[in-house]
């Protein structure tokens, strides 16, 4: 799949600090891209210069081929952390104002907007000012403002900020509808359950710099540790040297649940054999441990952290 964004080795400070050093990232045109990263890592920083708020200190990125430039702006939809609306305005003027603003005629715009505050079941509110919205009303008046143009690109930072879990569910839908409609959403979030519903593919920066990236399946797979979940009945004790018991806990009326990791050249079947044929035991549930992107997170983070901020973390723990 070919990028629509690539970002070549961008470094930004400001002051002393460096936001970003030497980051690289290609963006898959039609994928939800997970951008992820503890605060302060250089998240924002890159977005603020992908939607051109401010620009790179060295490096470029290239928008379908071409140095990013003031004409993919209007290609470009982009959903900040912090929301900034009129709160004075009234909702169906304040997305015609900024329909308007990203080139649509007042017939195309008028005809998005009633479809969309159609979709969204808020049209009765086109008439309200934007403050006497809740704020789950705002964050869709929001959205809808984002991506009433149709951009090829859309930024969306913590998308889920402020939602109940039913209205969460209705923006993640629409998200997929998008990315099924061949938009491509760069996506950053620490809601790392959203991610592993959504993302096809995420990259992860710490302290200025990307330490991992891929398609989301490939990362999970490198990130395997041969561990395997076993549930089921009876007292199963593991004398072999080739498993070695990570975790057991034994459950109501009778039942266990064991994590084991094999020692290298030993197969899934033989801790099955090895189960099955034990005495007493009887295996209801037997499937790979395969690491979350929570995991993944935290794991990559704390490999890249200084040994002394790993100390300080270590102790507080």
């Amino acid at each position: 799949m070919k990028p629509i964004l690539e970002v070549l080795n961008v470094r930004k400070a400001y002051a002393n600090h460096v936001a970003l050093d030497g980051v690289s990232l290609e963006i898959p045109e039609g994928s939800i891209f997970g951008l992820l990263g503890p605060n302060g890592a250089g998240k924002t920083s890159l977005i603020r210069i992908i939607t051109q708020i401010t620009g790179a200190d060295e490096g470029e990125i290239r928008f379908r081929g071409e140095r990013l430039n003031q004409s993919h702006i209007a290609q470009i939809g982009y959903l900040p952390e912090e929301r900034g609306l009129y709160k004075k305005m009234k909702v169906g003027e304040q997305l015609l104002y900024l329909a308007r603003l990203r080139g649509l005629s007042r017939e195309d715009a008028t005809a998005r907007i009633k479809q969309w505050l159609n979709r969204f079941e808020i049209k009765e509110w086109a008439g309200k000012n934007v403050e006497d919205l809740s704020k789950g009303m705002q964050q869709k008046v929001q959205f809808i403002a984002t991506v009433l143009h149709e951009p090829k690109l859309i930024i969306l930072d913590e998308p889920f900020s402020g939602f109940d879990p039913i209205n969460a569910n209705l923006i993640k839908d629409e998200i997929l509808e998008l990315r099924n409609q061949g938009a491509t959403i760069i996506f950053s979030t620490h809601r790392m359950e959203s991610v592993e519903e959504m993302c096809d593919n995420i990259a992860l920066i710490n302290r200025s710099r990307k330490v991992l990236d891929g398609p989301i399946g490939v990362i999970r797979d490198q990130f395997k540790t041969n561990t395997y979940e076993v549930e089921g009945t009876g007292h199963p004790v593991l004398s072999s040297p080739d498993f070695k018991v990570v975790e057991q806990k034994k459950r109501e009326n009778n039942h266990f649940y064991l994590q084991v990791q094999l020692q290298e050249g030993v197969r899934p079947n033989d801790l099955l054999r090895y189960l099955i044929g034990s005495v007493g035991i009887e295996v209801a549930a037997f499937r790979e441990k395969i690491p979350s992107i929570n995991e993944i997170f935290i794991r990559r983070v704390r490999e890249t952290m200084p040994e002394t901020l790993l100390e300080t973390a270590n102790a507080l723990l």
